[in-house]
């Protein structure tokens, strides 16, 4: 794949990406925009597992169904007590 340029405007998030190429140990503000890239890639992963874990825990779980007003009701207690 060919690389493309592009421009990229990072507003207060620039001052975090200039500390990073200052370090040294990124090469290029490219560099930078790679390896930001690279963890929204992992943490996207990770997030994404976490939810079919989730799902798969409330698919398998024993109890049965609550409805939805019982639900909002036992939340809306909750929030009420915090």
């Amino acid at each position: 794949m060919a690389a493309k340029a592009i421009s990229v405007t990072l507003g207060e998030m620039a001052s975090h990406a200039e500390r990073h190429l200052a370090s040294g140990r990124y090469a290029s503000m490219s560099e930078v925009m790679r390896a930001g890239l690279r963890a929204l890639d992992r943490e996207e992963a990770v997030l994404d597992e976490l939810v079919r874990v989730r799902v798969a825990e409330a698919l398998a779980d024993p109890r049965p169904p609550m409805p939805l007003d019982k639900a909002f009701a036992k939340v809306r207690a909750s929030i009420a007590k915090a």
